[in-house]
């Protein structure tokens, strides 16, 4: 499996505000992804470890104190914590009510240890920092599993392989489909053309079982004028504009969300 791991040195001082900010920047991902209803499990000592007890007292200490001061609430799971230090878990609930880990972080002052890790301090001499083991969606296969289970495959639209569909109400519209296409491929948006001789009725609810965040219905008036009718997911309105301000209108859409939780 695929793991986006990462680690973080830092001194004694720093570590408080370290896992803070990896919290709020781990929370803002999966907010980005619409997942709010998250619970976070503060896992502590387990019956075999290393290192000294008032090392982990320490670390799961600084750990619940940096949730608190955020505001956020957590449940404790008793020995459950790595042999070489404590750790937060990030769990979502599926459709079956069954909570599946995706981000962790884990505070080590172990491992650096064993490892002979330091650095050199403003009084010049050697001292150990301490390293957070840090991931933040976890499995990305896992991530992605739960993901599909909690959306039902309806993805956000910056999320979905494929965007738009573009189709066409009658052959004579064929040519214009494939120019909108080109456009939105232009803007970065991933689309393509349904130009099959079937009724749109027919392309409009196939699309929908797929998934598909957005259909642009084009007929004989919109080649005519230059304009696309869009109908999303599970809307029976349908708004008809300008192909340019679609286009801006929908770049906009499919854009990665900012990065708005800086650590």
């Amino acid at each position: 499996f695929t793991q986006d791991d990462a680690h973080i040195y830092c001194t004694p001082d720093q570590l408080e505000s370290e896992i803070q900010g990896v919290i709020t920047f781990m929370l803002g991902i999966y907010r980005d992804f619409g997942l709010e209803d998250v619970r976070i499990m503060l896992s502590t000592r387990p019956e075999k470890y290393i290192g000294e007890k008032s090392l982990w007292d320490k670390l799961e200490k600084t750990l619940a104190g940096s949730l608190e001061k955020l505001g956020h609430k957590y449940e404790t799971d008793e020995g459950a914590g790595a042999f070489y230090g404590p750790k937060l878990d990030f769990q979502v609930k599926d459709s079956l009510g069954r909570f599946w880990q995706l981000g962790t972080i884990q505070a080590d002052m172990n491992l650096p240890e064993r490892f002979d890790i330091h650095y050199i301090g403003e009084d010049g001499a050697k001292h150990r920092p301490i390293m957070l083991h840090r991931a933040l969606m976890g499995s990305i296969e896992r991530f992605l599993g739960a993901y599909l289970e909690i959306t039902a495959g309806i993805l956000p639209f910056w999320v979905a392989p494929l965007q738009v569909v573009a189709a066409t109400i009658t052959g004579e519209a064929n040519d214009y489909a494939e120019k909108v296409v080109d456009a939105l491929k232009m803007a970065g948006i991933s689309a393509q053309a349904d130009t099959r001789n079937e009724k749109i009725g027919y392309k409009i609810r196939e699309h929908s079982l797929a998934k598909i965040p957005l259909m642009v219905v084009l007929g004989k008036k919109e080649a005519a004028e230059n304009k696309v009718t869009l109908r999303r997911l599970g809307s029976e309105a349908q708004e008809t504009m300008d192909l340019r301000q679609a286009l801006d209108c929908l770049k906009k859409q499919a854009a990665l969300p900012g990065i708005r939780y800086q650590h």
